[in-house]
């Protein structure tokens, strides 16, 4: 069974920085696209961060320059940088895991940015 736990979250003030962590179980980590989600109250999941099997890197225009996601294959991990945060960042941030019609979520950490 695929699993996807998050980590990382928590309260930070404006301007301030958080790291956030997925941890992937299973052998199959390096075949599927990895991104991260998140979801505010009273609005819809959006994307946050993507990055493909070889690397490649896309980013919501609301983060663009501000986060940053990576990958360790050899570790089955995926971060997401959070640097610069406002209070617009707050909400669940879950990680994902995407191949085909295959696809997969983890239960979401909370990040909440305020003074």
């Amino acid at each position: 069974q695929v699993q996807l736990v998050e980590s990382g979250g928590g309260l930070v003030q404006p301007g301030g920085s958080l790291r956030l962590s997925c941890a992937a179980s299973g052998s199959w980590f390096s075949l599927y696209a990895m991104a991260w989600y998140r979801q505010a109250p009273g609005k819809q999941r959006e994307l946050v961060a993507v990055i493909t099997t070889g690397g490649s890197t896309d980013y919501a225009v609301t983060v663009k320059d501000r986060f940053s996601i990576s990958r360790d294959n050899f570790k089955n991990m995926v971060y997401l940088q959070m640097n610069s945060l406002k209070p617009e960042d707050t909400a669940v941030y879950h990680c994902h895991a995407h191949r085909g019609s295959l696809e997969y979520w983890g239960q979401g950490t909370q990040v909440t940015v305020s003074s």
